[in-house]
């Protein structure tokens, strides 16, 4: 999370706390083109790291009585396979994987955002659009090749009144593609929330007469930070789980 010094000008506080999500070259101060490292990717990279460190570092000498690290890979491990299972069923477990790749990536991403002069990608709609409609179009190409056109049916409610069926068919389209924009934009627009408002708080610090309530504030909103960016990343991955389902079991 960065936390720029912030300025006074013509006697006033200005600060601008949606200054640390603007992405920066690394190398240079010039325009940024598709192949320069900025801090989006820096910081990119490094939580695919952690990722590979937990999963694959921590977990090649397995034991019996496992180490401090395997313990919570294996816990990770489990939660998440639980998860596909009871929302998927058996049929989800192969997909598994992706999931669990999905989830580890968002939460270390959320969590390194919070190392102060840190940056966070998914704070990015850039990064969470891509996260986001990956799934959308995996699980949208997954039901037509396991259902075919029957994958359809899932729009059409027939249970429903003849009368309505065209008008809730409709709705059901428009709340499907609709969702991959709900998905990305829930992820980047909590992450992104947080950090603005302790950078509101930072910014109000500098000032003597409320420096403690300010203080007090950033680690009120610090603390929930915390919780939301574990939060977020269940919140994603479960719904990653029910929009599989919808693909394993459309008539469901």
């Amino acid at each position: 999370m960065a936390t720029e010094t912030d300025t006074h000008s013509e006697g006033g506080l200005v600060f601008h706390p949606l200054d640390q999500f603007i992405p920066k070259s690394l190398f240079g101060d010039g325009p940024i083109a598709w192949y320069s490292i900025t801090n989006v990717t820096l910081w990119l990279a490094i939580a695919v790291a952690c990722v590979f460190l937990l999963m694959v570092m921590g977990t090649s000498g397995r034991k019996i009585i496992p180490s401090r690290l395997q313990s919570v890979a294996e816990l990770i491990y489990g939660f998440i396979y639980k998860m596909v299972e009871d929302v998927c069923g058996k049929e989800g477990i192969k997909y598994f994987p992706y999931i669990m790749t999905l989830f580890l990536f968002i939460l270390f991403a959320n969590y390194l955002a919070l190392i102060p002069m840190s940056y966070s990608p998914t704070s990015m709609i850039a990064v969470t659009a891509i996260l986001g409609f990956g799934v959308f179009i995996a699980v949208t190409v997954l039901g037509f090749v396991l259902n075919g056109a029957s994958f359809l049916g899932m729009f059409w409610m027939k249970d429903a009144p003849a009368v309505l069926r065209p008008i809730i068919a409709v709705i059901e389209v428009i709340s499907y593609f609709v969702r991959p924009v709900s998905h990305s934009i829930r992820l980047a627009g909590n992450v992104m929330a947080g950090h603005a408002v302790i950078k509101v708080f930072a910014g109000f610090a500098a000032l003597t007469l409320v420096s403690p309530v300010a203080i007090l504030g950033i680690t009120a909103i610090y603390g929930l930070e915390v919780l939301v960016a574990g939060i977020q990343a269940y919140v994603f991955t479960i719904l990653t789980c029910v929009y599989l389902k919808d693909a394993l079991h459309p008539h469901h």
